[in-house]
């Protein structure tokens, strides 16, 4: 696709240089202590010292234009946490000072979650990402989609495409937080912690009763992706957190009570087992296949063309789509 230059005065929102449709520098590969075998690409963010992340996060970064910065999240790594925890956030200094940025730190604009992989969207100049901070509000109110998720479900969706609605309370279980849904909402409800949650997906393809699904948040809420499929009864491969709330009754899927179901490894069947080469044990570490893929953002003026940051899938995820003849997208 077509590559622009902006012009500075043209950009209001993103700073000088940013172009119009933004491929990675490279493949998917990750240079790092990556983990080959069975699920290739993935990080063990556990292993790390914080240089390493840096290095890792360095070799992450898919473009550098203006103050704006993107990478490739992998899975698993926590954007926030608690002080002196190993973070994207925790390194954002060390981050800037690699990318040659002095005393410009990089903020978080938009990020995937830990368990989420895919688009992280930074910002060096506070202007900026106040700015697309405002944007990304603005279109959670008109519910225009600006994120498009990747994911692999366990269960094919009934219709090929739709919108998912739900009502989400976050409920602390056994020592996590967990988002449950609320049917029907009251208005006590709503001034208490209910928020309404709305999602689109389309299926992409299909094979051995699994799906590959985009999906595109209108709201935001914790797991919001992974509690909507799981309200399909096609919950996302590698969600050990949401998955057990889909059982199967006299060969058909139903959804389980959430107060009398708590979270545990996703089980597959055996013919899924042998079609993804995995053991049992294996398919218990089986990472979240939830790839943040595209972000939207405007074009610099009212009438230029639209902005596209991409994000290749993660090795392993691509490993999978292989596997389940599934096309990539």
């Amino acid at each position: 696709m077509r590559t622009s230059r902006m012009r500075d005065e043209g950009l209001p929102y993103f700073g000088p240089g940013l172009g119009h449709h933004l491929q990675p520098r490279g493949s998917s590969k990750q240079s790092g202590p990556l983990r080959d075998q069975p699920f290739p690409g993935l990080l063990q963010s556990e292993n790390l010292s914080r240089e390493e992340l840096v290095d890792v996060l360095r070799a992450a970064v898919l473009d550098q234009k203006g103050p704006l910065v993107t990478l490739n999240k992998p899975q698993g790594l926590p954007v926030t946490g608690k002080p002196g925890e190993l973070t994207l956030l925790s390194v954002l200094p060390e981050l800037s000072q690699s990318l040659g940025l002095g005393e410009q730190e990089l903020q978080v604009v938009q990020a995937s979650g830990k368990e989420t992989s895919g688009l992280v969207l930074l910002s060096s100049c506070p202007q900026t990402a106040s700015r697309l901070q405002k944007f990304f509000s603005h279109s959670r109110r008109t519910q225009k989609p600006t994120a498009t998720y990747c994911a692999v479900t366990d269960g094919i969706p009934a219709t090929t495409e739709g919108k998912i609605q739900a009502a989400l309370k976050l409920d602390h279980i056994d020592g996590v937080n967990l988002a449950v849904p609320v049917e029907p909402p009251s208005r006590k409800d709503i001034l208490e912690g209910v928020k309404r949650t709305l999602s689109h997906f389309r299926v992409i393809a299909t094979g051995f009763g699994c799906a590959l699904v985009q999906l595109q948040p209108l709201t935001v809420f914790p797991s919001q992706l992974q509690v909507h499929m799981v309200l399909q009864l096609c919950p996302v491969l590698g969600d050990h957190t949401y998955s057990a709330h889909v059982g199967t009754v006299l060969g058909q899927r139903v959804l389980l009570p959430t107060e009398s179901t708590k979270p545990r490894k996703q089980v597959l069947d055996e013919a899924l087992l042998r079609h993804l080469r995995l053991t049992p044990s294996q398919a218990a570490q089986l990472p979240l296949h939830l790839h943040l893929h595209c972000l939207h953002l405007p074009g610099a003026r009212p009438t230029a063309a639209p902005i596209e940051f991409l994000a290749p899938l993660p090795p392993y995820f691509s490993r999978t789509l292989q596997y389940l003849g599934l096309r990539q997208p």
